[in-house]
């Protein structure tokens, strides 16, 4: 895919998004990726990364190497001490 082919919203596009980790792996942040790819609520944008979960593994590829479970913990929740 051309450069010129990829996603952008406003002045961000998908590569300016990119993040190499301390092995040189490229990754990119889900919560960032959503408005890019035309996300307006975290929780339909989550459903589609669930999907693709779902078809890694049926595919024969293992989630974990491709997806990482990142969640925002919230301090002091409910019935937090």
């Amino acid at each position: 895919m051309a450069k010129k082919d990829l996603a952008a919203i406003g002045n961000k596009s998908f590569e300016d998004l990119k993040k190499v980790n301390e092995h040189g792996a490229e990754y990119w942040s889900a919560r960032e990726l959503q408005p890019l790819l035309g996300y307006s609520q975290w929780r339909r944008f989550e459903d589609a990364i669930s999907r693709a979960v779902t078809s890694c593994k049926q595919s024969g590829n293992e989630p974990s190497y491709h997806f990482a479970g990142a969640g925002k913990p919230i301090e002091g929740g409910k019935g937090g001490s």
